[in-house]
């Protein structure tokens, strides 16, 4: 059987990536008043972001969560991947925000800021793909 993962993380990274570019950028413009800035800073994270998310996803998908032979429930799964990809996330948008800006300081508001409204946009677009099957073998939820 041919292995269409990296089909589904391919296109999870990309459909991530469009929601989370404007979240960064309305973030942005609302910290710095200038939307511009906004627009230098999101454009910015879309490369560094979807290679890291990229191979988050890979990584995320060679592990294996299970106790007692039972897989780790998703929703459990999903708070996992949340945590561990904004901790890597945050971390990318501080530091191109500090070299974009020239301020370290706004690094860090954009940064913080986008903890929360990441995390649960994370999360409910990880529910989202947990219902379509693309790149996987068919299963039940």
């Amino acid at each position: 059987m041919k292995d269409n993962t990296k089909l589904r993380h391919i296109a999870k990274t990309f459909s991530w990536r469009f929601v989370a570019t404007l979240d960064t950028i309305l973030l942005s413009w609302i910290i710095t008043g200038d939307p511009w800035l906004g627009v230098k800073i999101g454009s910015a994270e879309v490369l560094t972001k979807m290679l890291l998310y990229y191979f988050h996803e890979r990584i995320w998908f060679k592990i294996n969560l299970s106790k007692d032979g039972k897989t780790l429930e998703s929703r459990k799964r999903h708070i996992g991947k949340t945590i561990t990809w904004r901790v890597v996330g945050t971390l990318d948008t501080m530091i191109l925000s500090w070299v974009i800006s020239g301020n370290p300081l706004t690094g860090l508001k954009i940064g913080l800021a986008e903890v929360i409204t990441k995390m649960l946009l994370y999360y409910f677009h990880e529910r989202f793909w947990y219902h379509i099957n693309l790149g996987l073998p068919d299963r039940k939820h």
